[in-house]
């Protein structure tokens, strides 16, 4: 149970359960910023036209990016060949 919840996940996008924490906490704050400012655009259609849309889009663009990028990383490592 405890391997399910704690390190399968993190394991499966390549990072450790802290890098995992931190990279999930940073995206879980940007997309609470991005819903409120969604509301505040919803009582005051004048203020924060663009902020949830383009909060979204940058989100997917990093975690797009940064996915491809680790996975090149990867493919780069599992290539080597190591001469002693």
């Amino acid at each position: 149970m405890f391997k399910r919840l704690f390190v399968e996940h993190p394991k499966s996008v390549d990072e450790s359960y802290v890098e995992h924490f931190f990279v999930a906490s940073r995206f879980g704050v940007t997309m609470i910023w991005g819903g409120l400012c969604a509301l505040v655009h919803a009582v005051v259609p004048g203020w924060c036209i663009t902020t949830g849309s383009d909060t979204i889009q940058r989100l997917n663009r990093i975690m797009v990016e940064q996915r491809r990028a680790r996975g090149q990383a990867v493919a780069q490592m599992s290539t080597v060949d190591w001469v002693i």
